[in-house]
């Protein structure tokens, strides 16, 4: 291994700082690698205010909302990406079906090329903010052998998460970005309130939107509000929560689908989100070389078969097919029934033969997209009331 540089130093969280794809990407690039792993606010924090402490910042594309103005990476050029054109039209167009209307939400496209006036846009250029990769569509979890009569028979909603049935066994996840998007879907659907655009609230609809919950939880409606991987699955594995919002792999990982939990498909649809690299302005020479490097080997296919045993996607889909048995294809992106028990990342069994993925194939799981993850116009205010609302 190459020691002529220092490390090649990614920032991140554990949803895509893996330590099987650290390990791959340094025996085949030949470069020294290390993992930063943080929590979402820490590393948002770091890669703000530290950009000489990271060469790459892994994050998701509504972060770029932060590392963007504030100056602290890079544009990434496409003339060095080897196969920018395999990605596919969903952070280009911020859809995978031309006619779809386009979701709310800092959807990829909306930010994703450096315009000629150094903002970012939808219109191409050849040069972009963050290479776009792992993406998905998130909901939440449900015991099918608790749900109250009331519920059964019901199409799965988000008003689920709020329903009197489910007092004292309900929780949402800590994070103010996303968990107030989950609530915002929730009390649109149970009817509570009309929140016209739940991506980027006002500040009288922030207001209302705590209040509502500050009374719910007042109630006892709330078990927990959860803040990382550990804390969620031991909520489902206690069964301490009935029902939650939840992340894919908190999902499969831990194998909470075997033990009686459905991951639901929304009639209000997902909140989704699409994440990539990012380079740090401070990157350079050997270093950048470096940089583009490790971007061009996330596009090879093999880093995308290893995130697609999480539930996660790669944005250039068909490279993975190579990576992935024809059983695994059919289940991750075709929606279709497991024909043998598949493994998961640690290569142990993780998918039950017959299991069918909730939500159908990629086209119909990213076609169903209610709102995307975002940074509202008034985030620092959010995330005050936020806390508030979440403090023990």
């Amino acid at each position: 291994m190459s020691k002529k540089t220092s490390p090649l130093r990614v920032l991140g969280t554990s949803v895509t700082l893996i330590e099987k794809i650290r390990k791959q990407a340094e025996k085949e690039l030949d470069i020294e690698i290390e993992f930063d792993v943080r929590g979402v606010k820490d590393a948002e924090r770091i890669a703000v205010m530290q950009p000489q402490s990271y060469d790459i910042y892994d994050q998701w594309f509504h972060n770029v909302d932060f590392v963007w103005p504030a100056q602290a990476i890079q544009p990434i050029d496409i003339d060095r990406i080897d196969n920018w054109s395999q990605v596919n039209s969903l952070p280009k167009t911020g859809r995978v079906i031309p006619s779809q209307p386009l979701a709310p939400g800092s959807e990829p496209s909306g930010r994703l090329y450096v315009q000629h006036n150094g903002t970012l846009g939808a219109t191409p250029t050849q040069q972009i903010s963050m290479l776009p990769l792992a993406h998905n569509v998130d909901s939440f979890a449900y015991n099918a052998a608790q749900l109250p009569k009331v519920l059964k028979g019901q199409p799965e909603s988000w008003a689920w998460l709020l329903s009197p049935a489910m007092k004292g066994r309900s929780a949402f996840q800590d994070d103010a970005a996303m968990g107030t998007i989950d609530a915002a879907i929730a009390i649109n659907a149970a009817g509570l309130a009309e929140f016209k655009n739940p991506s980027n609230l006002t500040l009288s609809e922030i207001d209302l939107l705590i209040k509502l919950l500050k009374g719910k939880k007042d109630q006892g409606q709330f078990v927990e509000f959860w803040k990382d991987h550990e804390q969620s699955v031991n909520l489902l594995k206690s069964q301490r929560s009935y029902i939650q919002s939840i992340w894919a792999p908190m999902y499969y990982s831990n194998r909470c689908n075997i033990d009686g939990y459905k991951l639901a498909c929304p009639i209000e649809g997902y909140r989704a989100w699409c994440g990539g690299l990012s380079v740090s302005k401070c990157a350079s020479g050997k270093k950048l070389d470096m940089v583009y490097q490790y971007l061009n080997w996330w596009l090879s296919g093999w880093p995308g078969s290893v995130i697609a045993k999480q539930g996660y996607y790669i944005s250039n889909t068909e490279s993975v097919k190579n990576y992935l048995s024809e059983e695994e294809w059919q289940f991750w992106y075709e929606g279709k029934p497991a024909l043998k028990v598949l493994n998961g990342i640690d290569d142990h069994p993780l998918i039950p033969e017959g299991t069918v993925r909730s939500g159908g194939s990629y086209t119909q799981r990213m076609s169903n997209i209610a709102v995307w993850n975002s940074v509202m116009d008034e985030h620092n205010y959010l995330v005050r009331k936020w806390r508030e609302l979440t403090k023990v």
